[in-house]
């Protein structure tokens, strides 16, 4: 089940204004240029922002969530009809022949147990074309972001377009590496209403990754850093190599 964040009916509309202006994704987009990418299967894309960049460029863009109220939002943007975007996790996604899957944000990280991940990885792999490409990122374990979100009490008010002032506050609620648990609590002050979140990722070290990818049919090419998180995340591309099982 996505988290509420995600899916709440009163979270989603705001999730863009709170995640800022996501400069991060003209990386993706140079990423695809580099790797001649034309036909991209975006994975967890929630409100649609790098789906939406990827099929400006000229690109077809298939972005799937299961997060419906995530795809509602990203259904009301603008150029929405040129993305075909698909209401399901991970294991619905069809066997598309794409040339590269993304995954952005924490996307990578939600997938709790290696079953998961593994399932994931698996999926991904019978949707990408022989030689296709896995991009995506995750938080580096050792740079212990949790710590600075446990310090940073302070809440975060922003007047969002037709919806009034929104303040949110984040909270660490457990830590058990490799699992961090966090909740987002955001009141509405023109009604008053509060609606939480609750989130666990998991933070895999460098190495548990390329292991995963290379036991699931993927080469890793290259590990980069995050352009806008230098020292806090990494980058993985990866090319599909021979079949799974």
């Amino acid at each position: 089940m996505p988290d509420a964040i995600f899916a709440h009916p009163r979270l989603a509309p705001v999730y863009d204004a709170f995640d800022g202006d996501r400069a991060d994704l003209v990386s993706y987009v140079a990423i695809a240029d580099e790797l001649g990418a034309r036909r991209v299967l975006d994975v967890g894309c929630g409100t649609g922002c790098l789906a939406l960049l990827l099929a400006r460029s000229g690109r077809t863009v298939v972005g799937v969530d299961p997060a419906e109220a995530s795809l509602d939002v990203a259904r009301s943007k603008q150029h929405a009809t040129e993305v075909i975007w698909i209401h399901g996790d991970v294991t619905t996604v069809p066997a598309l022949d794409v040339d590269l899957a993304t995954m952005t944000g924490n996307v990578a990280q939600v997938f709790l147990t290696d079953h998961d991940w593994t399932r994931a990885l698996h999926r991904i792999h019978a949707a990408l074309r022989p030689a296709g490409h896995l991009v995506f990122e995750t938080r580096r374990p050792e740079r212990r972001v949790w710590q600075e979100w446990a310090a940073d009490t302070a809440p975060v008010v922003l007047d969002i377009p037709g919806v009034g002032q929104v303040e949110r506050r984040l909270t660490v609620t457990d830590v058990n590496l490799p699992l961090i648990c966090f909740r987002h609590s955001y009141r509405f002050l023109t009604d008053g209403e509060v609606v939480t979140s609750d989130s666990t990722l998991r933070f895999r070290t460098r190495d548990e990754v390329e292991s995963s990818l290379a036991t699931n049919g993927y080469r890793v090419l290259e590990v980069r850093e995050a352009p806008d998180r230098p020292g806090r995340e990494y980058v993985f591309i990866a090319q599909r190599s021979f079949e799974n099982g």
